[in-house]
């Protein structure tokens, strides 16, 4: 029987908004890991059978099919196609899922799943659709939720409400992320899995882009406080428990554990289980958990089972909600900081989470690993890796 394993993941530092990545093209900030990758695994790109590219934005210069653009930026040969994925924030996680299928049903034999996301180069409004190019549901939609439009920011205010999530409980949660990620830029734990690029500032110098630029040190509660709440008069929302802006990129080779042993590589992880879940609009962010449950559900796996968890910090309300109700451990949710800290392009962060989960389960032996992550519409992707 077929399998689909993961043998290498790489991803570049993330960049902050208007960063050390702002000026890149998209294609070219994706050429870097395909060929970072390749040059990682002695892979002959001409194997490639399909480059699967998550992106949430394909506008502006992101448009035309990023993932073929990718391809062809990296100097590939033409005969390597690819194709472009928008699952919102989940774009290139299911970008992974999607490979890992092909490859498992023998229409692949090897595939590269990742994404890209310059969240600079994309006006902000246009991401919750600001209605400048069309509305994005239209008035069926509308009509089914009484007219409420939907806003990610609003629906975290929601969640966050719904639990009785206190401000300080989100605010001590963003230091936290800010922390772990802090500590395992200094213990170099990310050394492994970020291709360094070379970037160029305004004002002409070139240096070396290779560590994750969002990480705040030394702020404090009081600190925190003193933020304005971002979506709701009188709310606990803000700058400091959310995720951050950002431009980056991941990619992952997938392939088969026997065609990864004739061509000598030695897989890092095999893609153990993966689902994907819906659950309500309005809300938006609450899809982790059920497609936490899904997959647990799917792989005769517990809770208890899992090692680690990669679960999307969009908001510290998300991930606090999805904590209260399948009661994880929070030391080993996001153990290297999360999207507050490390920053969240958004098509490109599944990749770039699924890179951390498969290194950080190598580094400290962990079996099996589970990511999920709320997306636009009321989605989330969920995926259980086990260690090989």
């Amino acid at each position: 029987m077929r399998d689909a394993v993961i043998v290498d993941a790489v991803r570049t530092a993330v960049g902050r908004r208007n960063g050390s990545l702002s000026g890149l093209h998209s294609a070219s900030l994706s050429a870097h890991v395909l060929n970072a990758l390749a040059d990682r695994t002695g892979l002959d790109p001409a194997l490639v059978d399909d480059v699967i590219w998550g992106c949430a934005a394909p506008m502006g210069m992101q448009s035309g099919c990023i993932g073929r653009a990718a391809v062809l930026a990296a100097g590939w040969p033409e005969s390597v196609p690819g194709v472009t994925i928008d699952r919102q924030c989940g774009s290139s996680q299911q970008a992974v899922h999607q490979a890992a299928a092909g490859v498992v049903a023998g229409q692949y034999d090897v595939a590269v799943a990742g994404g890209v996301e310059i969240m600079s180069r994309v006006p902000a409004g246009l991401l919750q659709g600001d209605g400048s190019l069309g509305e994005p549901f239209g008035p069926d939609v509308w009509d089914r939720y009484d007219g409420i439009r939907f806003h990610q920011g609003v629906g975290a205010q929601m969640i966050a409400d719904e639990y009785g999530i206190t401000r300080t409980d989100l605010d001590q949660h963003g230091l936290d992320s800010h922390a772990r990620a802090a500590t395992a830029i200094d213990e170099g734990r990310f050394k492994g899995q970020i291709a360094p690029i070379m970037v160029t500032d305004e004002d002409g110098t070139t240096r070396v882009f290779d560590t994750d630029e969002g990480i705040r040190r030394g702020s404090t509660l009081d600190k925190l406080a003193s933020l304005k709440p971002a979506f709701k008069e009188d709310g606990s929302i803000t700058a400091g428990n959310a995720s951050q802006i950002s431009d980056g990129t991941g990619a992952l080779l997938i392939t088969t554990s026997a065609f990864a042993k004739a061509q000598g590589w030695t897989p890092m992880a095999r893609i153990h289980t993966a689902v994907v879940a819906g659950t309500d609009p309005v809300t938006m962010l609450k899809g982790p958990t059920p497609a936490t449950a899904k997959a647990l559900k799917k792989s005769g796996l517990t809770l208890d089972d899992i090692g680690v968890f990669e679960i999307n910090e969009a908001f510290a309300s998300v991930t606090l909600a999805w904590l209260r109700e399948t009661g994880a451990d929070y030391e080993r949710m996001n153990p290297n900081g999360g999207a507050m800290a490390i920053g969240h392009p958004i098509g490109g962060s599944g990749a770039r989470i699924m890179t951390t989960l498969v290194h950080h389960m190598r580094d400290n032996g962990i079996r099996y690993g589970l990511q999920s992550m709320c997306e636009g519409g009321g989605m989330a992707n969920a995926t259980i890796l086990e260690l090989l």
